[in-house]
Parts: structure tokens; sequence; C-alpha cells
């Protein structure tokens, strides 16, 4: 119910949510963007809930948002966030924002050993809330919002302060608070989420290698076109036309001249939807060079020598330790950290100090491990 929250789309509604964000020891963030609407995503809500209120706040209503990167770096604040990952990144990509002082209740429940750690899921085992699901997939750039969209979106931080509670005791009572502390930590050092068009990813689509050359040819040109169009219309690519329907026009225009009028499978409206560009873009592939595939597998050396074995045999150890302790193979050890270890190869103890991305707490439990899977993996 609109009630429940305070929706804040005007200056002075905003310095009183920011006063009252100011003053608290702690409150919980979500973040709603419009990804599987545009071709690249922005912010379009905040969501923050304190001990006392929940706000939605508007970040497309013009409001001078500044001063809120400061205090989402103050460490001295306590942030709640459920999967946090994306939000950081998305706050870090367009506002150059960096949290300090997370806690994230989806990688508490991993820690713990959690199978389902979706929202909706976690509040019913912990809590007994059952929330909605159905807007998930909403466009979030809308304006005016509907009202039940709000009411989902103050739902998405509303129990998050409680469910953190009884998290945090958990972790504590099975010893395990240190460790995700650790995690929480790690998860705020994010990049900006850059996506380079790169031609050559066309040959990663399902059913391409399939094709005969000449409309792997088709395809790739058609596979340029699309992001070009997507970028255009400020859509993502599968909203020009999705790769299923791309690989039968391909298919049909690599067996023909002229103009493409039908493609068995792909309606005869989305053809005439999509006009001219479509049709330049077939006739480019129709005469481009045939495209040569890359081997299958095929992996590119980096770093120093043996990186890959060392990479692959950490991966390897990382799930067997999962395994062991009932948890998945992220929590023992990142991606990240794996690349930095087989780059750097530790020897001792005393070289691990140097992996930036390797904290203490992993360096105590684990190092033996680790420097026996860098030894015999050279």
């Amino acid at each position: 119910m609109a009630d429940q929250y305070q929706l804040i789309a005007d200056a002075a509604g905003w310095a009183a949510c920011y006063e009252a964000l100011r003053r608290a020891p702690r409150f919980a963030v979500d973040v709603e963007a419009n990804s599987l609407h545009a071709y690249r995503e922005r912010v379009c809500l905040l969501q923050f809930s304190t001990e006392d209120a929940d706000f939605i706040v508007d970040p497309l209503a013009g409001l001078d948002l500044s001063p809120l990167g400061g205090l989402l770096a103050d460490p001295s604040v306590e942030k709640i966030f459920h999967s946090s990952d994306y939000d950081l990144a998305l706050l870090k990509t367009q506002y150059n924002w960096t949290v300090c002082n997370l806690f994230d209740t989806m990688w508490a429940g991993r820690v713990l050993g959690f199978k389902k750690m979706g929202l909706a899921a976690v509040l019913e085992d912990l809590l007994g809330v059952c929330l909605s699901k159905k807007f998930q997939k909403a466009n979030w750039a809308r304006r005016p919002l509907p009202e039940n969209w709000l009411d989902y979106a103050s739902n998405d931080t509303r129990y998050l302060l409680p469910l953190r509670d009884r998290l945090a005791e958990r972790l504590q009572a099975e010893g395990r608070m240190e460790e995700a502390l650790e995690i929480f930590a790690a998860g705020c050092e994010v990049e900006p989420i850059v996506r380079p068009f790169d031609v050559e990813s066309f040959w990663t689509i399902q059913g391409v290698r399939a094709l005969e050359p000449r409309a792997q040819a088709v395809f790739r040109a058609l596979f340029v076109w699309r992001e070009n169009e997507a970028k255009r219309r400020d859509v993502p690519p599968f909203k020009v036309i999705n790769n299923q329907s791309l690989l039968l026009v391909a298919k049909a225009a690599a067996g023909g001249e002229g103009p493409l009028t039908r493609a068995p499978g792909v309606s005869d409206k989305t053809l005439a939807r999509l006009g001219g560009g479509l049709q330049a873009a077939v006739e480019k592939g129709r005469k481009a060079p045939l495209p040569k595939p890359p081997k299958r597998g095929e992996r590119r050396q980096t770093g120093k020598p043996g990186f890959l074995q060392r990479y692959d045999a950490l991966l390897e150890w990382r799930k067997k330790a999962a395994q062991l302790r009932g948890v998945e193979s992220d929590v023992i050890l990142s991606r990240r950290t794996a690349k930095e270890l087989a780059e750097k190869c530790p020897v001792t103890p005393e070289d691990l100090e140097g992996i930036a991305s390797l904290g203490p707490f992993r360096r105590e439990r684990y190092a033996g491990d680790i420097l026996k899977v860098l030894k015999e993996s050279k």
C-alpha cells in the first residue's frame, strides 16, 4: 500500500529522506534498473528502509543525489543489500559510487549453505513472509509507475533488516561471520560495467556453427546490423529480433538472391517490420568473405606460462572443497582470486599476502591447499 512507503520525487522529499538515512546506523538498499528494456541499462529506482521508514527514490525526477555517494561510502553506516553484485556495479557505473560496510543477505545465506537464495524464497523460509515475484521483469523506466509496482519495489527492502539479523545470528552461531564479512568486503571492490561489442562473438550463439558457410557470413552481417539497430532504438538486441529468428533469416537468405520475402519460421510481419535495414544486411552478408570459425575449445593463453593449467587446477580444487562443505564453489574462492593466484603463482605463505583479493580468513584457512595445488599444476 502507498502509505507504507514514501515516494521521493522532489527536492524537499529527497532532503527529508537523506536526513533520515544520515541519522540511521544502518539501512537497507535495493536498485531497480531497466536492463530488459534498454540497450544500456540505467538506475530507475532506489529503495531504502531504515528501522522506522521505507523510501522509494525516483532518480529520473532530476534530483541531486550526489550526497548519497558519501553516505554509501561511510564505513560507520551499515548498508544491507540482497544480492548486491549487480547493484554495486550499476551504482559504480552510473554514479561512480562505492559502498563500504556491506552486509549482503544473499551471500550470508550462501556461506551458511542455503541452496535457494532468491529474496522471496529466503524470506518465506526464515521470516514466513510471502512476496510476489510478478514484476521482476518490469520496465522500471516507465512513468508514472503503477502503485502495485511501487508496492513490489518497496518490499525488496522492507524486510532486509530483520532478515539480516536472523542470518547474522546463524553466522555467529556457526562461526562463519568472519568468512562472511570477508566476502562482503570483497564484494565492494567492483568495476564499472563495460560491454564492448565483439563482432566475432556471433560464433558463441547456439546454432551458428551448424549453418553452411554462406549462411554464417549472412548471420555475421545480420548480427552487426542488429547491434547497431538496438543501439539506435535504445532496446536490447533481442527486442529487435531474437537469435533463433536471426538464424532462420540467415539460412533462408543464403539460399537465394534479391529481396528476402520469406524465411520459414519467421513471420512475414516481422520481416516487413525490420524492412530495409535487414535487407541491406542480407545483401552485405551474401557478398562478404566467408568467416573462419575459431577452433572449438580454443582458449587464449594469458599471463605467465602455465596460467591456464594453474587456473583450472584451482577451480577443480575449489569445487571439491565446496562439495565437502556443502556450499557453492565461489564461497570457497572467487574466480577473480583464482585468476590472481594463477597469474602471480605464490610459493610461500608469505607470498599469499601479496594476493590482494585473498583476504586473511582464506589465507589462514586454505594456504596449504592453495600452495599445494599451484605447485602440483606447474
